[in-house]
C-alpha cells in the first residue's frame, strides 16, 4: 500500500496517520513538507535507544519506528502521564519529590519545550532500568519502549519547530594534540611536544576536543610555561624557525625597540589567529624591555616576550570575541580557525588567513573550493587519525583492549603488524575523503588498505599496484575474503573482543553503538558473567556458552538484539584472523534479529546493515558534527543532522558531501554573538612576574 500524504503535522510527537510499504521508501507530510526515508532504517527496536543517539526528524522517526515496531498502539501525552503516575508517583509526588524532582514539573505539555532536559533524563533512566527503583513495580518492556519512543519523538517535534539553529558555541582550550600541532606550524619546528602535557578526556560526542572537558588546571598552566620555553629554545637554534620568527633585527635605521615591535606585530596575529591591535602588542613589548633591563641580549629578550604569548589565553583558547579593530573581521577569523582545527587539528595557513582578511570565507563557493584542498593536505591525516580512532574506539588497542600476549604472540611481538592493523581504518577513511567516494564503503567495499603484513595476517594476497608492499596501499579486496569495509579489519575485530577470546556480545554492541549510534542499555544489576570453560569439561564454543546464558529471560531481552550481529563475525578470532572452527567445532555464524531478518556470515551481515545505511550515515554525521563543533550535540541540533543526512543522500553518499554539509551548516557557520566574552575574561593572563620567576637563562 502507498503511504498517505498527511494533511496535518505531528500531534503530541506522533504522526496522525502512518502508511507503510513492504519495501522501498516511506513518505509523509510533516509541517507541510514531504519527508521520506528507506524502510528498515532502525535496526531491531529503535524506540529503546537513548536520546543522544537517535537523530531523525519527528516525522521520519515516527514512520521508521512504526515500521520496525509493526505499528505499536498509539501513545501520546496523556498515555505518558498515565505511565508516570503509575510507576513514578510513589517517589516523585508533590509530597515526596525524591531527588528534588516532582512529577508536577512535567505535567503540562509545555514542559516538552521548557523542561526538555528533564524529559530526556526521565526517558534515559527508564531506558537504563534505573527507574522505578529496585523493589518497586516496574513497567513491562513494551510499555518502557512506548514511553521512551514517544518522549524522543515529542522532544524532536519541539526542537525542530523553530527550524535550523546555530546552537551554543562555547570557548574551548586547545587540546593536547591541537596545541602540539599549532606549536609545530607556528614555529615551524618538527617536534612533537604533546607528550609533555596532561592527556585530555573525552566529552561531547565522545571526542577529546569537546569544550565540556577542556578546563585549565594549575598543572596545565605549569606545563604550558615549561613547554613554551622548551619549544622556543628549540626554535631559536633552527634556521627555518629563526627566519620565520625573527623578521627584523636592530641595525642602521632600526632601533632594537622597533625591531622587537615588528617581530611581535608579525608573531602575535598568527599566534592568536586573528588581527592584533597595537594596544595588544604593548604588554609583550613591556616584557621585552623588562628582560633587557636584566641584561639579556636582544634575541633572548624577544624570545622571552614570545614565551608570554604562548601561555596567553588568546593562544591557548579558541573563542569568538568582539572585533579587535575597526577593520577586523572576527567572524571570518573565527570561522578560519574552526575550519582548520576541524580538518587539520591546527591553525590556519596563509591562504586561509588571507581569505578571512578579505571577508570571503563565509562564501559557500569559497568553502567548497577549500575543502578538497584541505583534505588533500598531509595535515588532514591528523584529522582522520583522531576522528576515526575515537569514533571507532580503536585507540583502546594500545591499552586494556590489547590481545593477550601469550595467546597471540605474533600480534604482540610484531610492532609493524600492530601499526598496520591500527592504522588500516584510519587510512581507509582518509582515502574515502581524498578520493571523494561513497561513505557506504565503510559498511562494505571492493577496496581496502593493504600491506604485506596485513596480507600475511589475513591469509590473503593483495594485488599491489605499486612497488614496496610494506607501505600501505589502496588495493582491491580479494574475492571471497570478507575483508571489505570496517567489519573486515583486524582493528575493529580486536577492539570488540576480549583479550583472550572473541565476543559476539561485544561485537554486536560495537555495531549498535559505533556504526548505528544505537547502543544497547547497560546490563541490569547482578547479571552473572558468561561462564568460561572449566578445566576438564568438554570444550564449548562461545555461542554455546551464550545460549546457556540467554536462557535467563532477563538476559535474553537485550541479547536477542545484540548477539546475532556478533554471531555473524565469529569466523574472525580475537585479532581478526579467519577461522572455521572454534573450540574444535565448526563456527556457527548464523544470526536472526528480532524483526525477523536473517543472515549468515560477514557478507550477509553487511548486506543487512546496508539496508540501514541512513541510520549509519546519521550516526556518522552526528559524530562528525560534534567533532567539528567541539561540543556535545543538543536536541536543537537534531534537525541540522537530518539536513546533513539528506544532503549526503542526495549526493550518493559522497565523502566530501558530508564534510561540505557540516561546514555549511548553521552551527558551523554561526555568526559572532553580541557580547561574546574574550578568552581573557574566562582565563586570567599569566602575569609577567610569573614568567620572570619561571625564567631560566638560555
Amino acid at each position: 500500500m502507498h503511504v498517505h500524504a498527511l494533511a496535518s503535522p505531528v500531534r503530541d510527537g506522533r504522526l496522525d496517520a502512518v502508511g507503510s510499504t513492504p519495501r522501498g521508501p516511506q513518505r509523509c507530510r510533516y509541517n507541510g513538507a514531504e519527508v521520506q526515508s528507506d524502510e528498515g532504517d532502525y535496526l531491531n527496536n529503535p524506540a529503546r535507544l537513548p536520546f543522544s543517539t537517535l537523530r531523525g526528524c519527528p516525522a521520519i522517526a515516527a514512520l521508521l519506528l512504526a515500521s520496525s515496531l509493526h505499528a505499536q498502539p498509539n501513545f501520546g501525552f496523556p498515555q505518558a502521564q498515565t505511565f508516570l503516575q503509575q510507576y513514578c508517583v510513589q517517589c516523585h509526588s508533590a509530597k515526596t519529590g525524591a531527588g528534588g524532582f516532582k512529577l508536577e514539573r512535567v505535567a503540562a505539555r509545555d514542559s516538552l519545550r521548557t523542561d526538555a532536559h528533564k524529559w530526556t533524563s526521565l526517558a534515559t533512566r527508564v531506558t537504563n532500568g534505573e527507574m522505578p527503583p529496585k523493589g518497586s513495580p516496574a513497567p513491562p518492556i513494551d510499555q518502557r519502549v512506548q514511553f521512551t519512543e514517544w518522549v524522543e519523538s515529542a522532544l524532536r517535534a519541539e526542537a525542530c519547530a523553530g527550524g535550523l539553529t546555530a546552537g551554543p558555541s562555547p570557548i574551548r582550550r586547545l587540546n593536547r594534540d591541537e596545541y602540539a600541532a599549532t606549536i609545530r606550524d607556528l614555529l615551524d619546528i618538527h617536534l612533537d611536544i604533546g607528550g609533555n602535557l596532561p592527556a585530555d578526556g573525552a566529552g561531547g560526542e565522545g571526542f577529546d576536543n569537546a569544550a565540556e572537558t577542556l578546563f585549565l588546571s594549575p598543572l596545565h598552566a605549569e606545563k604550558y610555561l615549561d613547554t613554551a620555553k622548551f619549544a622556543l629554545d628549540f626554535a631559536a637554534k633552527e634556521y627555518k624557525s629563526r627566519a620565520k620568527i625573527l623578521i627584523a633585527e636592530p641595525g642602521p635605521g632600526t632601533s632594537p625597540e622597533q625591531a622587537a615591535r615588528a617581530i611581535l606585530a608579525g608573531f602575535l596575529p598568527r599566534a592568536f589567529r586573528r588581527p592584533v591591535a597595537g594596544a595588544e602588542v604593548a604588554p609583550y613589548l613591556s616584557l621585552y624591555h623588562a628582560a633587557r633591563e636584566q641584561n639579556q641580549t636582544f634575541e633572548e629578550a624577544v624570545f622571552f616576550a614570545l614565551r608570554a604569548a604562548l601561555v596567553s589565553p588568546h593562544f591557548l583558547f579558541r573563542a569568538e570575541g568582539p572585533a579587535a579593530s575597526a577593520t577586523a573581521r572576527p567572524a571570518s577569523y573565527a570561522l578560519a580557525s574552526r575550519l582548520s582545527y576541524f580538518l587539520w587539528g591546527s591553525m590556519p595557513d596563509e591562504l586561509i588567513f588571507d581569505i578571512a582578511a578579505e571577508g570571503r570565507l563565509q562564501d559557500p563557493a569559497v568553502l567548497r573550493a577549500l575543502i578538497p584542498r584541505m583534505l588533500r593536505n598531509d595535515r588532514s591525516l591528523a584529522f582522520a587519525n583522531r576522528f576515526v580512532e575515537q569514533w571507532l574506539r580503536t585507540r583502546e588497542l594500545g591499552g586494556d583492549k590489547a590481545p593477550d600476549a601469550m595467546l597471540f604472540p605474533e600480534f604482540t611481538a610484531d610492532e609493524e603488524l600492530r601499526s598496520d592493523i591500527r592504522y588500516q581504518p584510519v587510512l581507509f577513511f582518509r582515502e574515502l575523503l581524498v578520493r571523494d567516494i561513497s561513505l557506504l564503503n565503510l559498511i562494505d567495499s571492493t577496496h581496502t588498505i593493504g600491506t604485506s603484513n596485513l596480507a600475511r595476517h589475513y591469509g590473503v594476497k593483495f594485488d599491489y599496484r605499486q612497488a614496496g608492499t610494506k607501505q600501505p596501499q589502496w588495493v582491491p579486496v580479494p574475492d571471497h575474503s570478507d575483508r571489505g569495509g570496517l567489519l573486515g579489519m583486524a582493528a575493529i575485530l580486536a577492539v570488540s573482543s576480549h583479550p583472550y577470546r572473541s565476543s559476539p556480545v561485544l561485537r554486536g554492541a560495537w555495531i549498535l553503538d559505533s556504526m548505528l549510534g544505537t547502543p544497547p542499555p547497560p546490563p541490569p544489576p547482578n547479571v552473572p558473567p558468561l561462564e568460561e570453560a572449566k578445566e576438564g569439561a568438554p570444550a564449548a564454543s562461545v555461542r554455546e556458552r551464550l545460549t546457556a546464558h540467554r536462557a535467563n529471560a532477563a538476559c535474553a531481552a537485550c541479547h536477542d538484539r545484540i548477539d546475532p550481529l556478533g554471531f555473524a563475525l565469529e569466523n574472525y578470532d580475537p585479532v581478526g584472523a579467519w577461522r572455521n572452527y572454534d573450540s574444535g567445532k565448526p563456527v556457527d555464524n548464523n544470526g536472526r534479529l528480532v524483526d525477523g531478518a536473517e543472515f549468515s556470515g560477514p557478507a550477509e551481515l553487511k548486506a543487512t546493515l546496508m539496508k540501514r545505511r541512513d541510520v549509519f550515515i546519521r550516526n556518522l554525521a552526528s559524530k562528525m558534527l560534534g567533532y567539528a563543533l567541539g561540543r556535545g550535540l543538543t536536541l536543537s541540533d537534531a534537525c541540522t543532522v537530518d539536513d546533513i543526512v539528506a544532503q549526503v543522500r542526495e549526493q550518493n553518499y559522497r565523502a566530501q558531501a558530508l564534510v561540505e554539509a557540516i561546514v555549511l551548516s548553521a552551527p558551523f557557520l554561526r555568526p559572532p554573538e553580541k557580547g561574546a566574552p574574550e578568552p581573557g575574561q574566562l582565563a586570567e593572563e599569566i602575569k609577567p612576574e610569573q614568567l620572570k620567576k619561571a625564567r631560566t637563562s638560555r
